[in-house]
């Protein structure tokens, strides 16, 4: 007997969601910074034993879309509602409400099992965490509730364990031995994202898209030319830096990881360009890959 399903994981920006994925699946497919809306992507992650496959979804935090961008972000997140066997939801343990009460009512009417994932417990003394308990048990009756850590791993061999008792029968949807479903291009661009949110402030990493250019595997190195667009010539300007000082940080950096990632020697040419409206242009976001063709 072989169980398969779609594990989608849903919550608002910071609650831990990429931590928890990286986790689950053992392997670093998504960026994770302190920054709200890192996550902009619905990313898949394979997780195989001889008896079971089980598909992992990572979506963007929840959020109230200002451009056509996170109307795309917040389309992952509809239809991770959708098309999962098991929805994790996750909620930091302090979170007083759920803020998008839309998404809230879906989930109060579903026929998907829930398992919501309170997490960050390591914050806070048992008596506030069984009042939390209590408090969700009355907003989701039918959900299973776990309390976890999702930085320290604590608790989640058993959220591992209730998924695989909820998994339906069902032959692999992938081969057993593939761990997502998105290209290597994807996670280089992912890796440079990460970079730009982890040393640039205020409004840059959120205007920022990036494309892969050029991707040529060689026998001895890999050699990647990208494109790191702006939406203002002022924050291109800010984002090089001094004599191209903090664009170069930036590259090393990323260079770094994306050698690790494919443990091969990288060669990393980055560029920025101003692009004006992409936030906002259907046809660059289909290209994106935020909208569907």
């Amino acid at each position: 007997m072989h169980k398969s399903g779609f594990v989608n994981i849903i919550g608002h920006p910071n609650v831990g969601k990429s931590t928890l994925m990286n986790i689950l699946v053992g392997e670093r497919l998504s960026i994770i910074t302190s920054k709200a809306q890192t996550t902009r992507h619905r990313i898949l992650g394979i997780v195989n034993d001889e008896e079971h496959q089980i598909v992992f979804s990572d979506t963007p935090g929840i959020v109230d879309p200002a451009y056509k961008m996170h109307e795309g972000m917040m389309g992952f997140v509809k239809s991770a509602l959708t098309d999962a066997d098991v929805i994790l939801l996750m909620v930091e343990v302090r979170e007083k409400q759920f803020k998008n009460q839309d998404i809230l009512k879906r989930l109060q009417k579903t026929e998907v099992p829930i398992i919501l994932l309170l997490n960050k417990i390591d914050e806070v003394d048992q008596s506030f965490l069984e009042e939390k308990v209590n408090h969700w048990k009355e907003l989701l009756p039918k959900a299973k509730i776990y309390p976890i850590s999702a930085l320290h791993n604590f608790n989640v061999d058993q959220v591992v364990l209730e998924i695989k008792a909820l998994l339906p029968e069902c032959p692999p949807f992938y081969d057993k031995e593939q761990l997502t479903d998105k290209p290597e291009k994807f996670f280089v661009s992912e890796i440079i994202r990460e970079k730009i949110l982890l040393n640039y402030k205020k409004e840059i990493p959120y205007s920022c898209e990036v494309e892969i250019e050029e991707f040529k595997e060689e026998p001895t190195i890999i050699r990647i030319r990208a494109v790191i667009m702006v939406i203002r010539d002022s924050q291109k300007g800010i984002l090089i830096g001094h004599q191209g000082k903090e664009l170069k940080k930036v590259g090393t950096m990323a260079r770094k990881d994306i050698e690790k990632f494919f443990d091969k020697k990288v060669f990393l040419e980055l560029y920025v360009k101003v692009n004006k409206d992409w936030r906002n242009n259907e046809a660059q976001l289909k290209r994106f890959g935020y909208l569907n063709n």
